[in-house]
């Protein structure tokens, strides 16, 4: 693969996922990494033992019409969200729409069944995910999740009654048997419970958030961030709650907290097309007060060329989560800026980040995105870093593609 433009990162390989080429999370563990899908309803499996040339392995589709597209994993479980492919079903004339009001009010081609709530697999052999598990949700079911190991996992779901996703904390203590025990959301989400929105044309909505130690790092969309106190698993309590949108276009994505440091840095995600809602940016916070975070900077917008005009979306999407087990940093961050490709940023200095970093993939071979009139530009997804630099990049229609960080 030859790189529009590259510094500091090598192409070491790349897989087409037997041929499901689109892919959101990615999570790698024993030797196998885990790709769960944008529209392809389902995660595939891929060796990757031989990262110049992996090979896919499995595939284990979802229940019909449902999506598999984040999970996560730990020693010999696979947690993956079920919920409805709304690409497919809703048929978005602008995709861009997904992204400017709620999705109950979106998301409303319901004629067709589909599963919603957590699933479970046994990957004692990585190579043949048996399930175990699954936990049904009343409503849409669940979007992302944070597991680490542990008796609890977290994750944005939607439950009948809500406008969107909200904080679910799931008592993972029997596997097979998940179970929702606490709950937390945004004023004004819970409208069966009589609360009203203080919001229009906005999606307030979780998109998952981030444990570190007691504290939920969590990432509401075009509701800003919020850290929660979660040493009651079933009682989270509200610490603060910051919002920037607007004036910025909102988008709220990832929330990466660096606990070392008493540093939080949020991803707004690139999500319309053409910078149509700005550009987009990581803020860093100084969170020393967990009751009033402080943004103190933002990365630097890549602009090799003009990324706004390329076509699709520019900006951040996903950030490398540090989780136990891969590539762990507090200074160097990873970042996917979906058309601009991957990148790195250094926070030695956390007032002055800089990138020291960057691969921009070719255009994707062949299209999968079912969505009209979508251009044929590349899409970065989502990134993964193991501890030895190695980097695996997922794309909307380009397959899983396998790169070394060289700084």
């Amino acid at each position: 693969m030859t790189p529009v433009s590259a510094r500091n990162i090598e192409f070491v390989g790349h897989g087409d996922q037997g041929g499901r080429t689109d892919g959101v999370q990615v999570m790698v563990h024993k030797g196998h990494a885990f790709v769960g899908h944008m529209f392809s309803d389902g995660f595939t499996v891929i060796d990757v033992q031989d990262p110049r040339s992996p090979r896919t392995v499995n595939f284990t589709p979802a229940p019909p019409n449902s999506r598999a597209f984040h999970l996560q994993t730990h020693e010999n479980l696979l947690l993956t969200v079920n919920s409805p492919n709304i690409w497919v079903l809703q048929g978005y004339s602008d995709p861009n729409d997904y992204f400017r009001s709620s999705i109950t009010e979106s998301f409303t081609k319901r004629e067709k069944t589909f599963t919603a709530g957590l699933r479970v697999f046994d990957i004692a052999n990585p190579a043949e995910p048996r399930e175990i598990g699954f936990m049904p949700i009343d409503g849409l079911g669940l979007h992302r999740l944070w597991y680490v190991g542990g008796r609890y996992a977290y994750a944005s779901c939607h439950w009948q009654g809500f406008t969107d996703h909200v904080l679910a904390i799931i008592d993972m203590a029997d596997p097979t048997k998940p179970e929702v025990v606490g709950r937390w959301w945004l004023p004004g989400m819970h409208t069966a419970g009589g609360e009203t929105p203080s919001w229009s044309g906005r999606r307030y909505a979780l998109h998952h958030a981030i444990i570190a130690g007691n504290l939920a790092y969590s990432a509401w969309r075009d509701g800003g961030m919020a850290i929660l106190d979660v040493s009651d698993p079933t009682a989270p309590k509200l610490l603060a709650h910051r919002n920037w949108c607007p004036p910025f276009g909102g988008g709220t994505h990832t929330p990466l907290p660096l606990p070392g440091r008493d540093l939080f840095v949020a991803a707004d995600e690139g999500n319309i097309d053409n910078c149509a809602n700005g550009i987009q940016r990581c803020w860093v916070f100084d969170v020393r007060d967990k009751t009033n975070p402080v943004q103190i900077s933002a990365f630097p917008t890549p602009n090799e060329v003009d990324y706004c005009t390329k076509g699709a979306k520019f900006g951040p999407h996903n950030l490398h989560e540090n989780r136990p087990g891969s590539f762990q940093s507090e200074e160097l961050i990873f970042a996917t800026y979906q058309n601009a490709g991957v990148r790195v940023f250094n926070i030695a200095d956390p007032f002055a980040p800089r990138e020291v970093a960057h691969f921009v993939p070719p255009e994707p071979a062949t299209m999968i995105d079912p969505r009209p009139n979508r251009p044929r530009v590349i899409q970065s997804n989502d990134v993964y870093v193991a501890p030895d630099g190695l980097m695996y990049v997922t794309d909307v229609n380009a397959g899983l593609t396998i790169l070394q960080y060289k700084g």
